[in-house]
């Protein structure tokens, strides 16, 4: 396998543990006593469009197509995997427009490797714009994944998830 030297020092008013032959510093403790992890897994990503006209009765992927950072490279497709086993806190902002007054209920989840986070909102009537928020430590194992789903029981298929959704997540423990 690939041999790493580890070097732990100073640097200035820093204490510092960095591998590759101390290319890169993978934790970093200001003299202040915040803490900086360069590899820490961590995501945050956007539509890039309107995502229209959700189907009816079957889960959908929320498309993700813009990453706003993604430290780690982890994230691709919509979809994100765990580089290693962890507890991942997980978040997510699903904006719907033009819900239609015909349906049930709307199921918003994280789908993962290991099990489901649904979120739901039910009710009668058509909204302009609902906004579903959904958060979760989540275990995960190495190359689990973890995407977003929506889920309209009843009614057409009119709803459009908006540019302004995210998805979100991090390595906490």
């Amino acid at each position: 396998g690939d041999t790493y030297k580890t070097k732990i020092g100073m640097v200035d008013d820093e204490f510092r543990i960095a591998v590759n032959d101390g290319a890169i510093n993978a934790i970093k403790c200001n003299g202040d006593g915040s803490v900086v992890m360069n590899l820490q897994p961590a995501f945050l990503a956007r539509p890039s469009s309107t995502q229209s006209n959700l189907a009816v009765g079957s889960g959908v992927d929320i498309a993700f197509g813009t990453e706003v950072f993604d430290q780690g490279g982890d994230f691709a497709s919509s979809t994100f995997t765990a580089p290693q086993a962890g507890r991942y806190q997980l978040n997510g902002h699903i904006s719907i427009d033009s819900m239609d007054s015909a349906q049930t209920y709307f199921a918003v989840y994280f789908v993962t490797s290991n099990r489901n986070y649904t979120g739901y909102w039910g009710g009668t009537g058509a909204d302009a714009h609902f906004a579903f928020e959904l958060s979760v430590l989540a275990d995960m194992d190495a190359s689990d994944t973890a995407k977003i789903q929506i889920y309209q029981s009843g009614g057409s298929s009119q709803a459009d998830a908006r540019t302004d959704c995210w998805f979100s997540g991090h390595l906490a423990c």
